[in-house]
């Protein structure tokens, strides 16, 4: 059975007799699904999941994935299917604002609970941003190794039972915070206090001002008393459509005054300000260790009941195959959706149904660049942002992978930016490398400061929802203000 939702077409890819399913509308809610003559299991060997996908408009904000379902016995029906329908693994391009991401998700049920929860690929590779047809791959294997590969290159490798892998990790953690310990009324997290013991100097003044009047200083010779540091525009003249009396008195505009340039100064000399040298500040009383501090308080940890051990997931079994998204994009494709048991059949059909058309349509690209010129800074252009999105997949620098993603973006959106896109994720990259190289570095002790001078230095001291199903929401702010009159008005 196949149910729909959205202005489906059964098209043609642009540039091929070869047809494929077509998200035909902007801005639309889509969803459609095909139940499986015999459900799959992940029990017998590897399982491959892979499908292709030609984003001909490109891709804004929207998704492309597919999600594979569980029987029905789980608690759906083709004729309802939405976002709440219950999927063994979704997989496939995202792309909106900061998130650019091949998702790999995956639910899994808790022995102990029987609550189902989301597990999602940490890292997973970015979404190609040209508009060729692009074939997307995930191999899953007995061994808990799971390969995304993009037109069979492999981005991506991990394992469902590492931590390191997943958020949140498959396996919970043993313990858990006590949510019922509370902290203790006379637990003291103050690591210093001040000593009660001190007393302040009689002679410290707390009074007496930061800055004084510097009493000997002279006035520069040359120095002109009687000439204003600015004066009126001599060439201004009084705009001939003026009314004086919706726009005021005309005022000339200001300029520096030229006499002022040569002499040291002028107007009114007055001693400049000197730092107090009897300025002592506030007092406050040294700090001591504080002889009750019991450390910073935390809640003891408990065995977590929904601890369990496994040697490797309990996949449910995939009965249909599904695509619920959400795009304000039009124009994508989808074609040749395959379940295999073995990843030679997938590369297989790689080899002949993907890479034949992926070659016609990058050669078509580049004869398109050529005859518009493009092959010079354009071409250049594109390189550039094709290997910065190739960089973005490293995995040590997946925490910046948003904000480099966000800096491609506008570059692409504005092309004669693209040196200052560059200088900018330079600075990313190399604030980055700092961090790697100090990062781990013991920081310094706080330092607590005391407004003190020379003479008293030893007197003081002081101390849910799931990610697919988000909505993206882009905000528009706009102002506007009153445009200035033609000059300056005096104000009566």
């Amino acid at each position: 059975m196949v149910w729909v939702l959205g202005v489906w077409k059964h098209a043609k890819s642009e540039g091929h007799d070869d047809y494929g399913l077509l998200v035909s509308e902007k801005a639309r809610k889509y969803a459609i699904v095909k139940e499986l003559d015999q459900a799959v299991s992940f029990k017998d060997g590897t399982v491959v999941l892979q499908f292709e996908t030609r984003l001909q408009n490109g891709l804004e904000c929207g998704g492309a994935y597919l999600k594979y379902l569980r029987p029905q016995e789980a608690g759906w029906k083709p004729k309802e299917f939405d976002n709440e329908s219950p999927y063994s693994i979704m997989f496939g391009p995202d792309k909106c604002g900061s998130t650019n991401k091949v998702h790999f998700i995956f639910k899994h049920k808790n022995p102990k609970t029987g609550e189902y929860v989301e597990h999602h690929l940490k890292a997973p590779p970015s979404v190609p941003s040209d508009k060729l047809s692009h074939v997307y791959t995930a191999i899953l294997k007995p061994d808990n190794e799971v390969q995304i590969l993009v037109d069979g290159e492999q981005k991506k490798k991990a394992n469902f039972l590492s931590a390191d892998d997943f958020e949140p990790p498959l396996i919970p953690p043993k313990t858990i915070p006590d949510a019922d310990d509370k902290k203790p009324e006379d637990w003291d997290e103050r690591e210093k206090i001040p000593d009660p013991s001190a007393v302040k100097p009689d002679d410290w003044d707390e009074d007496a001002p930061l800055e004084i009047v510097d009493e000997e200083a002279e006035k520069p010779e040359g120095w002109l008393d009687d000439e204003p540091e600015e004066i009126d525009d001599p060439e201004a003249t009084k705009p001939e459509d003026w009314d004086d009396e919706e726009d005021g008195e005309w005022e000339a505009p200001k300029i520096e005054n030229p006499k002022c340039e040569a002499a040291p100064g002028c107007g009114e000399w007055k001693r400049p300000m000197k730092r107090n040298p009897a300025y002592k500040g506030k007092w406050h009383a040294p700090l001591i260790e504080n002889p009750a501090y019991k450390g910073i308080w935390k809640p003891r940890d408990i065995p977590n009941p929904a601890y369990f051990e496994l040697k490797k997931p309990d996949f449910e079994p995939i009965a249909a195959i599904g695509i619920e998204i959400w795009t304000m994009q039009d124009g994508i494709l989808f074609d040749n959706i395959l379940i295999a048991k073995d990843d030679k059949i997938a590369e297989s059909y790689r080899e002949t149904t993907w890479k034949p058309k992926f070659s016609v349509e990058k050669e078509k690209q580049k004869a398109e660049e050529a005859e518009a010129g493009s092959n010079g800074l354009a071409g250049f252009q594109k390189k550039v942002f094709d290997l910065l999105y190739k960089i973005a997949d490293i995995p040590f620098l997946s925490a910046y992978k948003p904000k480099i993603h966000d800096l491609i973006e506008k570059g692409e959106e504005q092309p004669n930016l693209t040196v200052g896109i560059l200088v900018a994720i330079l600075v990313v990259f190399v604030s980055i490398f700092f961090r790697i190289i100090f990062g781990g570095k013991k920081q310094p002790t706080k330092v607590e400061k005391t407004n003190v001078d020379s003479s008293a230095k030893n007197q003081s001291g002081e101390n849910g929802e799931n990610e697919e199903n988000k909505e993206n929401k882009e905000k528009e702010e706009s102002s506007s203000a009153p445009p200035r009159r033609r000059s300056t008005r005096r104000e009566n």
